[in-house]
């Protein structure tokens, strides 16, 4: 039997324990939390509008590029140049015929109303106003769809806004009126101190804080046997349609017991032409470009439709409802002569002589 050999038992080689490498302990990344995007703010089309933004100083959606059309007949250079000269020199008469009637107000903005001089103000404020309008070949035919007014009764008249020619057409139309026009205008060169000599009532649209004093102003002209002229919707539109009417004007024609007369305004070019945009005054566009299309636009023919009168009952908001229900009706049809007839001018015989 062999034996084991002697001698200790086997061990292992020793050397340092195998520990695993130094280093910072290995960790997963941490993932960011998850958060939606931010909302951008909604797009032109979706956000708010100026007009919802500020009730008193709305925007209309109409531009140059987008309504303004080009004429069915233009106006020849000779034609364009003594138009823009005669509407000039018709402009300068304007100026000392105001302040020889003493109706530019030192304060206010506003010329009182009543007695002679008020007869002589709407007097020579409507020859003035023809006057400007035929210098620039415009035609004006007013057609009356219900009863007039009693003489010597104030009225608040309200109608669809295209243009800055748009005063012009209803002083030259209704005797005694009075627009009602943005306090800035009475600072213009020129165009300021005719309106004001045209016994406008002035309105400051950046405080909303005036509005009460306006309404006051309004309501006292209309007891007085003025008629006030006035654009609701606060804008311009090239024609194709309309704004809302703003209701806070209307509380004047209640606190008078004044009646409402809704009007339309339509522009045409003759002859039988449809609905002409040119003389629209929207958007980005400026006076002087807007004076130039008209005076380049022959034939040029401005529709303005009396309707029947509202009485002043109700709310506001009512009368104001009322009144652009008339307008809309009336400026979405076409022209027809109305029961009470009708009145053309300057009269002609063929429509070449614009």
């Amino acid at each position: 039997m062999t034996a084991p050999p002697l001698g200790p038992p086997p061990t292992p080689p020793l050397g340092p324990p195998v520990t695993p490498p130094l280093g910072p302990p290995v960790t997963p990344p941490v993932t960011p939390p998850v958060t939606p995007p931010l909302t951008p703010p909604l797009a032109p089309s979706l956000a708010p509008s100026r007009a919802e933004v500020s009730p008193w100083r709305p925007l209309g959606p109409c531009t140059p590029a987008a309504c303004l059309e080009p004429p069915v007949a233009a106006a020849g250079p000779v034609r364009l140049a003594a138009r823009l000269a005669a509407a000039l020199l018709v402009v300068l008469a304007g100026l000392p015929l105001a302040l020889a009637l003493g109706r530019i107000p030192a304060e206010g903005g506003r010329a009182p109303a009543g007695g002679g001089r008020g007869r002589e103000r709407a007097a020579v404020t409507r020859a003035w106003a023809r006057l400007l309008l035929r210098s620039l070949g415009i035609r004006v035919e007013l057609t009356r769809t219900g009863p007039g007014l009693p003489a010597g009764t104030g009225a608040l008249v309200v109608a669809n806004h295209v243009s800055w020619l748009d005063p012009l057409i209803i002083a030259a139309t209704l005797p005694s009126s009075r627009p009602l026009a943005k306090r800035e205008i009475a600072s213009w060169p020129f165009a300021g101190g005719l309106v004001a000599g045209s016994g406008a009532l002035f309105i400051d649209r950046e405080r909303l804080s005036a509005l009460p004093a306006t309404v006051a102003a309004v309501a006292a002209a209309l007891r007085s046997g003025d008629t006030v002229v006035a654009f609701p919707e606060g804008t311009t539109w090239c024609g194709r349609g309309m704004g809302r009417f703003r209701p806070a004007l209307f509380q004047a024609a209640l606190d008078a017991g004044a009646p409402v007369l809704p009007a339309t305004i339509r522009y045409r070019e003759d002859p039988g032409a449809g609905l002409s945009t040119r003389p629209g005054y929207v958007g980005d566009d400026s006076l002087l470009a807007s004076l130039l299309r008209v005076a380049a636009t022959r034939h040029l023919a401005a529709e303005v439709t009396l309707l029947a009168p509202l009485p002043p009952a109700g709310t506001r908001k009512a009368l104001a409802a009322a009144a652009e229900s008339r307008v809309r009706a009336g400026a979405a049809g076409a022209r027809k002569a109305g029961p009470h007839g009708s009145t053309t001018w300057p009269t002609r015989k063929t429509p070449s002589g614009s």
